[in-house]
Order: C-alpha cells, then sequence, then structure tokens
C-alpha cells in the first residue's frame, strides 16, 4: 500500500495523530476560521493537525508547490444570500504557519524546480506518509 492506494480520509487522521506531539497549535488558531467563506471556525478539536497532515498529503503528491496554489484547494464558495456564490481562497495564514512548522520539523524544505518554486516533500516526510500508509 502507498499514498495513493489508501483513502486520503484514514491517511490524513492517521497522519495527524502522528504530527500532534511535534506541531503546537497556536492560541489564536481557536478562534480563526479557515476561509472567508466559512461562517465559523472548524468544529473539530484536532482540524490543526489535520490540516497539517493534508498539506503534507498535497505536497507529497503535487510537490513542489506554493502557498497560493495551496489556498486555491482549501478555498470554497461564499453564501451570498440572494447574490450568485463567490469563490474565495483558503487562509494563507493558517497554510503559512503550518508549512513553517512542517519544514521546522524536517518534513518538507523549498525547493526551485525549473519554473515552479514551492515547497517539496524530503525523505522523512515521505517515510511517514509511506508507513502510516500501510
Amino acid at each position: 500500500m502507498s499514498v495513493f492506494d489508501i483513502n486520503p480520509n484514514t491517511l490524513i487522521k492517521r497522519v495527524a495523530e502522528k504530527l500532534k506531539p511535534e506541531i503546537p497549535m497556536p492560541e489564536w488558531a481557536k478562534f480563526a476560521k479557515t476561509s472567508p467563506a466559512r461562517e465559523r471556525p472548524p468544529t473539530d478539536h484536532d482540524w490543526w493537525w489535520a490540516r497539517a497532515a493534508s498539506i503534507l498529503r498535497k505536497i507529497y503528491l503535487n510537490g513542489p508547490i506554493g502557498v497560493n496554489k495551496l489556498s486555491v484547494k482549501y478555498g470554497g464558495l461564499k453564501n451570498r444570500g440572494h447574490k450568485p456564490n463567490k469563490y474565495y481562497r483558503g487562509s494563507r495564514k493558517i497554510i503559512r504557519v503550518l508549512l513553517q512548522e512542517l519544514e521546522k520539523n524536517g518534513y518538507i524544505k523549498q525547493v526551485a524546480k525549473d519554473v515552479h518554486k514551492g515547497r517539496a516533500i524530503t525523505g522523512k516526510g515521505k517515510s511517514l506518509l509511506d508507513k502510516t500508509a500501510k
């Protein structure tokens, strides 16, 4: 089994449990919305680590990838009442802080591959995802 074969939801939950002791959740994250399109902050208490695991998986699949492309992935449609729905990108602050924490722990690193700049997964991050997928 690899990251490509396993259900993403199961993998993200398992990796989030492993990241919990390594990545601290800031105080402001309890009150932050994940996107301007959301009405309320997340109700799940472990959402910070689930987002970190999801970002790590996205970098594994699509890396090198930057903050802007990740914010597009985590965005959504905002309900604007009687006006048509509009797409809003996800919170770049949350993504940036999690990328810095993952980089500090050695799971990802900054690279420039041709014209693509961003974060790519390291051997440590790859092994964490592969071992968890098994």
